[in-house]
Formats: C-alpha cells, sequence, structure tokens
C-alpha cells in the first residue's frame, strides 16, 4: 500500500511541477544556508577541542583599575605555572609557552623561516593530547637545545630523511643556537588558538642568548608566557577559580591571577598579548540566529504553498472519501508528498552546501568540510532539524485531510478563521524576520564604513615596515652597519623619511611593553592603572606618522637626558594629571624605578584601530631595530612603482645584511586587516540576508496564490460592474501593506536591540538612524509589492466569464 502511496505522491509531483519546483527551490535554499552556518559555527566552537581539553584552563592576570579588577593580560609569569601547581593539589599538571612570532632555521645551507613556535615544558604532551608521531613522549623536551617539529615542518626541513637525531640552526633576535630533533608530532589542528609548528624545550631558555636573565630566573616580574594546568576530573573548578583570584603572591595588591577554560579562550577571551586574534561568540550567535530564521522561512513558505494548494485539490479529496478513503489514509498519502519534498530538498541542499564550501575554502584558505565528524558533531541538531520536518508535513496533511466530501464536491470549501489566522501570522512573521535583516545589514554595513572613514590621528599612507632575522650574533659593528644603511635608504628616490621602530599602529600587542605602577609629575603613585609604551630612534617619527603634537615637540638629540626622554599621548597627559598640555612638557614621569623626561604631547591616535579606545601610551627615545619603516612621496600611484622602490630597499638590504631574511608590509593595509572578520561577516549577512528575502518572496508567491484562488469569484463580480485591473491589484494589495506595517511596528524594537548589542563590541561605533528603519521598511514594502502585484495582475486581468460560469 506505501507504495502506491509513493507512486501517486511522485505523480502528482511531476503533474504540477511548478509548485514542486518552487518548494523544492525554496527548502533547498534553506536547508542549505542552514547546513553552511552550522557547519561555520560548529568550526568555530570546536577550537581547542581533544581529549581531556574540558579539564584544561589557562590561567591570564587582572589588573585592579580603581576598587575593581578588570581582565589584563594573556599572559603571566615563568613562576606563575610551577607556583600553582604545588599550591593547589587540584593541578595535576602544568604547562609554559613562550611563543615566537618569528624563528628562522638552517639546515644544509637552507633558510627556512618559521611562524608559530613556543619553547614549551616537559608537560605540555600531558595537557595537549596531541600525537607523537616519533620520539620519547617523555624525554622529547626534557634536555635543552631539543625541538620537536610538526610533520609538515619536518618534511619541509627534511624532505625524505629520517629528522630525529638531526641538528639544526635557529635564530631569533639576531642569537642562534644548535637544536636537535628528538620528536614529529601530528600537524597541530587550526582549530586551536595556540598555532603550533615546532616546539623547543624550555630548558633552552638557559643557553640561548635571545633570553637574558630576566626571563630565565624565575621571578614576578616578566609576564611573558602562556601557563595552562590540567585539573583532576572531580575538581570543583569554581571553588579553584575563587582560591587562584584570592591568592597573594608576593602581596602585590595591583594584579591577580584568574582562569579560563580552554575551550572557551578562542570566542570569549580577547585579551592584550593573546596568542592571535580570537573569534566572536556575538558573531557566532548572529549567524546561528540567521540561520534558525531562514530555516523557518523556509518551512513557513513550504506550509503556506502546501494549504494554498489544498484548496485547488478539494475536488479531488472528496471524491477520494466518496470512494472510501478514510481521513488517515489521505493523511499519510500528504505526509508521503511532503516527506519526498523534504528530503528532496535537503539531498539537494547537501550538494549546493558542498559546492558552496569548496569555493569559500579556496577563496579564504579555509578548511570547512561536511565530513562525516562534522555531522556526528551536528547531529543533535540534525535531528531537532528531521523532527521539525516531520512535524511541518503533518499540518497541510491535517488541513487537506480534513475537507468534507459534500461540500469539496460543490466547490464550497472555504478556509476558517481559524487558518486564515494562522496563515496571517505565519506571513507577518516572514515580513518581521526579513526587516530586521534588512535593517541589520543597513546597520553593519554603515558600521563598516564608519570605521573606515574615521580619522586615525595619524597617517599611514605610503608608510612600509621592514623587518629580517639577521643570521649574524648582534654587536656594535652591526649597529653602524644599521646607521650606514638607513643613510643609503634614504638617498634612494621616492623615499622621505626612514625610521627604525619596535612597533607602529596596528602591529597589535606583541611589541608593545606594559606596566603597572607610575609616578605622576606631582609625585603621586598610581598602583592601579596599566599603562603601555614603544621605542623609537628617531625624532623624525612623529613627522613621517603625521602625529601633531599640542605641546612641546618631538626628542631632542643633544638632550643631557637623551635616553630618558618620553613623548606621550593626551589620554597618557589625561591620565597623569595634565590638564594643561603646554604645563606637562619638561615634567618627569617615573616608571621601571627610572625618571623619563616629557618633551611632548600628540594628539590621540588609535594605535589598535577603532575598535578599541584609544589608550594611554608612551612613546620612548631608544635604539631598537625590530622594524625599519620607510616613507615613500606621494608620486609613486602604481603597484610597480610600489615594487620598484621595495626592490631598491631589498638590495640595500642584502648588501648590508648578506645573511639575513627580508620581510616587509603596507603599514596602512596591516591597520585596515584588523576589519577583514568584520567585512567577512559584513558580506556573509548581507548573503543570506538575501537569501531569506528570496525565501520570504517565494512565501508571498504562495499566500498571493492562496488569495487569488479564494477570491477568484469576488475578482470575477467586480470585474463585470466595472473594477479596473488597478483597482482590484489594489485590493488585493491591501492586506498585504497592512501586515507589513504590523511587522514594521514589532521590528524596530528588535532590530534596534540586536544591533545596539553587536555595536557595544566597538569602541567607535555609528549611530542607528531613524532613516535605516524607514529605508528597510521601503525596501521589504518594495520587494513585496513586485512579488505579489505579478500574481494578482494575472488574476485582475483574467476573463470573468471563465470563473462565473457555474454561478
Amino acid at each position: 500500500m506505501y507504495t502506491l502511496y509513493f507512486k501517486i505522491a511522485i505523480r502528482y509531483l511531476l503533474k504540477n511541477k511548478l509548485y514542486s519546483v518552487i518548494n523544492i527551490l525554496g527548502l533547498s535554499i534553506g536547508v542549505a544556508s542552514f547546513i553552511l552556518i552550522m557547519v561555520y559555527v560548529n568550526y568555530e566552537r570546536s577550537y581547542d577541542s581533544f581529549d581531556g581539553s574540558e579539564d584544561v584552563y589557562r590561567v591570564y592576570m587582572d589588573y585592579k583599575q580603581g576598587d575593581t579588577f578588570v581582565p589584563g593580560d594573556a599572559q603571566t609569569y615563568n613562576l606563575t605555572g610551577p607556583t600553582i601547581k604545588n599550591k593547589f593539589p587540584e593541578v595535576l599538571e602544568q604547562v609554559r609557552l613562550y611563543k615566537f612570532d618569528e624563528v628562522v632555521f638552517t639546515y644544509n645551507n637552507k633558510i627556512f623561516k618559521e611562524k608559530d613556535g613556543a619553547l614549551a615544558d616537559p608537560s605540555y604532551f600531558d595537557i595537549f593530547k596531541y600525537p607523537l608521531l616519533k620520539g620519547d613522549l617523555n624525554s622529547v623536551l626534557q634536555e635543552p637545545n631539543t625541538i620537536v617539529l610538526t610533520q609538515n615542518l619536518a618534511t619541509k626541513l627534511f624532505r625524505d630523511e629520517n629528522p630525529i637525531g638531526k641538528d639544526i640552526v635557529a635564530f631569533s633576535a639576531g642569537n642562534e643556537v644548535l637544536l636537535r630533533v628528538t620528536g614529529i608530532m601530528n600537524n597541530v589542528p587550526k582549530t586551536t588558538h595556540m598555532k603550533t609548528n615546532f616546539l623547543i624545550s624550555y630548558a633552552t631558555i638557559h643557553t640561548w642568548d635571545t633570553f637574558g636573565n630576566y626571563y630565565r630566573e624565575p621571578n614576578w616580574n616578566q609576564n611573558h608566557f602562556f601557563t595552562y594546568f590540567k585539573v583532576d576530573k572531580n575538581t570543583n573548578i569554581d571553588a579553584l577559580k575563587s582560591k587562584i583570584i584570592a591568592w597573594d603572591f608576593q602581596g602585590n595588591f595591583r594584579e591577580r591571577h584568574n582562569i579560563e577554560s580552554l575551550e572557551d579562550i578562542h570566542l570569549y577571551s580577547n585579551k592584550p598579548y593573546e596568542a592571535e586574534v580570537n573569534g566572536s561568540a556575538v558573531r557566532v550567535k548572529f549567524l546561528t540566529a540567521i540561520a534558525i530564521v531562514i530555516l523557518v522561512l523556509a518551512w513557513l513558505n513550504y506550509i503556506n504553498l502546501s494549504t494554498t494548494k489544498s484548496l485547488e485539490r478539494t475536488k479531488e479529496v472528496g471524491i477520494r472519501k466518496v470512494a472510501g478513503a478514510q481521513r488517515a489514509q489521505l493523511g499519510i498519502q500528504s505526509v508521503i508528498e511532503s516527506m519526498i519534498l523534504n528530503f528532496g530538498a535537503i539531498l539537494l541542499a547537501i550538494c549546493i552546501s558542498i559546492f558552496v564550501l569548496s569555493i569559500y575554502n579556496k577563496a579564504t584558505g579555509s578548511e570547512l568540510a561536511l565530513t562525516v565528524e562534522t555531522i556526528k558533531q551536528l547531529s543533535p541538531v540534525i535531528a531537532i532539524v528531521i523532527l521539525a520536518i516531520l512535524l511541518v508535513s503533518l499540518y497541510p496533511a491535517w488541513v487537506l485531510s480534513s475537507y468534507s466530501p459534500s461540500k469539496a464536491l460543490k466547490g464550497k470549501i472555504r478556509a476558517s478563521a481559524n487558518g486564515l489566522h494562522i496563515r496571517k501570522g505565519l506571513i507577518i512573521t516572514q515580513f518581521l524576520a526579513t526587516i530586521v535583516l534588512v535593517m541589520s545589514t543597513i546597520v553593519i554595513t554603515k558600521q563598516i564604513n564608519h570605521l573606515q572613514n574615521q580619522p586615525l590621528g595619524t597617517s599611514l599612507n605610503n608608510i612600509i615596515a621592514f623587518s629580517g632575522e639577521l643570521l649574524t650574533k648582534k654587536d656594535a659593528v652591526l649597529e653602524k652597519k644599521y646607521e650606514v644603511m638607513k643613510n643609503e635608504i634614504m638617498k634612494l628616490p621616492y623615499v622621505t623619511h626612514v625610521v627604525t621602530s619596535n612597533t607602529f599602529p596596528g602591529d597589535g600587542f606583541g611589541n608593545l611593553s606594559s606596566s603597572v605602577g607610575i609616578t605622576y609629575p606631582d609625585g603621586t603613585q598610581d598602583d592601579h592603572n596599566v599603562n603601555y609604551s614603544y621605542e623609537v630612534n628617531n625624532p623624525e617619527y612623529f613627522e613621517m606618522m603625521d602625529m601633531k603634537f599640542v605641546a612641546g615637540s618631538t626628542f631632542l638629540p643633544n638632550h643631557k637626558e637623551k635616553n630618558q626622554q618620553v613623548v606621550i599621548n593626551e589620554k597618557m597627559a589625561q591620565m597623569i594629571g595634565i590638564s594643561n598640555p603646554k604645563e606637562g612638557v619638561g615634567k618627569k614621569i617615573k616608571f621601571w624605578n627610572e625618571e623619563w623626561n616629557i618633551t611632548g604631547i600628540v594628539k590621540n591616535y588609535h594605535h589598535f584601530g577603532l575598535k578599541a579606545s584609544v589608550i594611554p601610551i608612551i612613546i620612548r627615545y631608544s635604539k631598537v631595530d625590530n622594524y625599519m619603516l620607510v616613507k615613500f612621496d606621494t608620486t609613486i600611484t602604481s603597484a610597480s612603482g610600489y615594487t620598484q622602490a621595495i626592490t631598491q630597499i631589498e638590495n640595500v638590504w642584502k648588501q648590508t645584511f648578506p645573511e639575513s631574511t627580508f620581510d616587509y608590509t603596507f603599514v596602512d593595509k596591516q591597520f585596515d586587516a584588523q576589519y577583514d572578520d568584520d567585512r567577512q561577516f559584513n558580506k556573509v549577512f548581507r548573503a543570506f540576508t538575501i537569501l531569506a528575502i528570496c525565501i520570504a518572496a517565494l512565501g508571498l508567491f504562495g499566500l498571493t496564490s492562496y488569495t487569488c484562488v479564494q477570491r477568484k469569484k469576488e475578482i470575477g463580480i467586480r470585474k463585470v460592474n466595472g473594477a479596473s485591473i488597478f483597482k482590484i491589484l489594489k485590493l488585493l494589495n491591501i492586506d498585504f501593506i497592512k501586515w507589513i506595517g504590523i511587522a514594521f511596528v514589532i521590528a524596530i524594537p528588535i532590530a534596534w536591540y540586536a544591533m545596539n548589542s553587536w555595536l557595544e563590541n566597538f569602541a567607535v561605533k555609528t549611530t542607528i538612524s531613524w532613516w535605516i528603519f524607514v529605508l528597510a521598511g521601503i525596501v521589504t514594502l518594495v520587494i513585496t509589492l513586485l512579488t505579489v502585484s505579478w500574481k494578482s495582475f494575472v488574476a485582475a486581468s483574467g476573463n470573468p466569464v471563465n470563473v462565473l460560469r457555474d454561478e
């Protein structure tokens, strides 16, 4: 019998091709959108998830601001991990990681530059359960001057050779060390906040000249280490957290230790000195919401279209019932038709998802995939979706099987008041979702444009930051070579400034120094606020960066305290109690047990972009060579011009330091890259909003069809009595306009709340203007009228004789 049901369902769907195509298309778009978003959401939520990861926690610092503590640095002290392990019995093991920005390796006269590596305690593999392919798990990181490579890096360095026991040379900050390969580990997945290509034994800190005594000796002075620990499964983590927070280390009342779950770091931790730029829980929540909205819209469309179509099948139902068909049989028949449509749409949606994911991965370098593992992880969501499909399939079946056979055969079936209310509610819900999405898209786009067009307080155009690892130990001769190289670069055409610095705007926290504790010019001791500083070696830095002085001037090369000069920004001046900038020039501040002379105060500028507030910052006059900043004049206008100029600088660099690497970045592009994730989010949100609008349009088409079928005789009578097509269009469209109005009123507070919450992630944010709501309403109204008017026009322009002949 079920085979017969299946055959009848297939015949019906093939006979009604337009109905089938619209339904399958709407459902497949909705399901595909849901799958794509949930694959991304699952990817973001899968960070740092491995066997035992739920028992791993990271330690971070809180700093006291006023009377309260706020989350501070993601890094801690070299004493933090061992002390926590010894002090708290719940802690089974700890590991410290000192993360390298970059290390250069040489092997067989070949140079390999690698990022994402760290010094690590031997306990690393006890906490991070990444498989070791070669080597002894208990000893690979025990001895100094040993290194563990990932499989990819081992292949890159040694090709087909067996790496175990081989020696390679590593360079960092101009200092070299000979390392022996003791292990090969599996490639660390991309879904970790601590990307790792190599691990150097922590004991190497005592043999590598890159590290001074303040790194080597256990102390509470230098917080440059990521600290993780593993707890017993039965640990009361809230109680342990309270004890760690209350722990008084070295009597320091200005800061404290705190902990967070390893699995929460990627989405919920956004602290200074993070290992990488984190994800966003807010973004994930927004995308999850839009995935659910799109899927629900697709199902609402299906219900509307199915119930609309059921009115055209009333006589079929009547004949079947007269012939002896039971209501249950008619319901089963309808459910089978629904299941064929829904699961056909799911198959098509899976194909669409796989195709779109491959394109997305190629364009972005991502590794999103619809794998068996992904399906397992999403199994609870899939189960809910399947259950929802069954429920959605039951409503049209219930409507279709409930028709009275006598009324059905006489053509007197009319929608009940409850049915009309349900359909009106469904369509208002579609309008509501559409308006909210349109409003949100406008606000997100407006915010991204706002960030890009705001003044930064500095000019980064035409500035290139050069750097390289010198494969020679630094000494006084090298310092002279730097001066010679700078002079040679200044002779090149197009070059206007050459400055060395240890960071620049947009470079992140990594090369900034931070400290708590500063003595103001009036002698006030501040032990609460964090201040950040960095070094430059040339007074022309401020002219190069177009930083404007509100008082004083740049560094004075002939000043009696040449190496104790600082320039501060307005925010720093305000923090240390200088209300009149001119009175602050020449004053002294004290930090790091040294006095510093303020030579000038510059206007506030955004060192970290407009997502963060302006920070109090100190710029110190000092010898430094992390980056060489070169500014070109405005006569270079083409990519080829920049390429030629950069090539000339590289030649000078290589002539000066033949044994070195060479890298460069455009400062303005690196600064602008901070908004890449937000721009990507904007594109994704906009794309899925368009898809949601398309799905809603299909739903409008279904309801319009329903309305025209219900009112076809009324339309015929009105036409016979002289009503124009325009009046009939107005009659048919007026209800939709009312529903849009109701949805619009409800959508305004929902959209405002959602977007206001999203904007809280930005220090500099746009306003949610009134015109955004008006524009969203107009866009929705236009889309609605264009969608419904076509079907309404067909009904209004038909021959009334055809619909009135049976009266």
